[in-house]
C-alpha cells in the first residue's frame, strides 16, 4: 500500500486573546491560545463552565473579534475579514451547532435542512436531494414532513447537524451540542459527528464538559481559565 501524506491543518490560532471589559474588573477570557486542527478530524475543546470554550468558538467562527492573534480556516484570516467577508466566510466554510436548537418552528424538518440551500439559491431538485441525503445520513429520513415540535430533542439536533451540512462546510463548529440532552442521547448524538466527519469528510471542532463523550474525538485540547493547559489524545 502506498503511504498517503497527513492531511495539513485546516485550522490554525495563533496568538488569540480575547478580554471583556477594562481595568482591574476586566475578564481576560483567552490568553495566549495557539493550536493547529487537521482536515477531516474531530477535536474536542474540554473545560468547565466559563473556561473560555464558547469565547473560542466565537473567535475561531468569526462571530467575535479576538484583542490580539490571528484565526485562519482554509487558508482565509478570519480576523482580518469585514463583516462582508465574515458573512461569505460563514455561508461557505464554516457552519455551527450549539445547544439550543435554532430549529424553525413552522417548517418541517426538510424545510429546516434545505434552509441554506434555498438562501443560497441551489436549484430545487439539487436541493432536494441533498436535504433527502443528510436527513438518511442523521437517520431521519422516515421524519422529513414533521415539524420540530413534533421531534425528541435528539432528533430535532439532529435536524440542526444536517442544516449545518448543507452547504458542504469545510469547518462544523459545535458548541455543547448534547447539553440539552439526556446521557444515552447525547452520546448517539456525538457518535453521528463522528460519522459525518468520516462520510461528509467535515473537520468538527465540538465544546463539551462531559468528558465521558471525549472518547469518539481525534484529539482533545483542555481549556482553564483561557488557557489551553493541555493537549492530549482522548482515553
Amino acid at each position: 500500500m502506498t503511504a498517503t501524506a497527513a492531511p495539513g491543518p485546516l485550522l490554525r490560532v495563533r496568538g488569540v486573546h480575547r478580554r471583556f471589559g477594562a481595568g482591574p474588573s476586566a475578564v481576560h477570557a483567552l490568553r495566549d491560545i495557539s493550536f493547529d486542527v487537521a482536515a477531516g478530524t474531530m477535536v474536542a475543546l474540554v473545560g468547565r463552565s466559563g473556561s473560555g470554550k464558547t469565547s473560542l468558538l466565537n473567535v475561531i467562527g468569526g462571530l467575535d473579534r479576538p484583542d490580539a492573534g490571528t484565526v485562519l480556516i482554509d487558508g482565509s484570516e478570519v480576523t482580518a475579514l469585514d463583516d462582508d467577508g465574515l458573512s461569505r466566510l460563514r455561508r461557505e466554510k464554516v457552519a455551527y451547532v450549539f445547544q439550543t436548537f435554532g430549529l424553525i418552528p413552522v417548517l418541517s424538518a426538510a424545510e429546516n435542512v434545505g434552509a441554506p440551500l434555498r438562501l443560497a439559491r441551489v436549484p430545487r431538485a439539487e436541493r432536494e436531494a441533498r436535504v433527502e441525503l443528510l436527513l438518511a445520513l442523521v437517520g431521519l429520513a422516515d421524519h422529513a414532513q414533521q415539524r420540530p415540535g413534533e421531534l425528541s430533542g435528539g432528533q430535532q439536533q439532529r435536524v440542526a447537524i444536517a442544516r449545518a451540512l448543507a452547504a458542504s462546510p469545510r469547518l462544523l463548529i459545535a458548541d455543547e451540542p448534547t447539553g440539552q440532552l439526556d446521557a444515552e442521547t447525547g452520546l448517539s448524538v456525538m457518535a453521528l459527528l463522528r460519522a459525518v466527519v468520516e462520510s461528509e469528510g467535515v473537520t468538527a471542532l465540538v465544546s463539551t464538559h462531559d468528558a465521558v463523550m471525549i472518547g469518539l474525538a481525534d484529539r482533545v485540547l483542555r481549556i482553564h481559565d483561557g488557557h489551553i493547559d493541555e493537549v492530549a489524545s482522548p482515553c
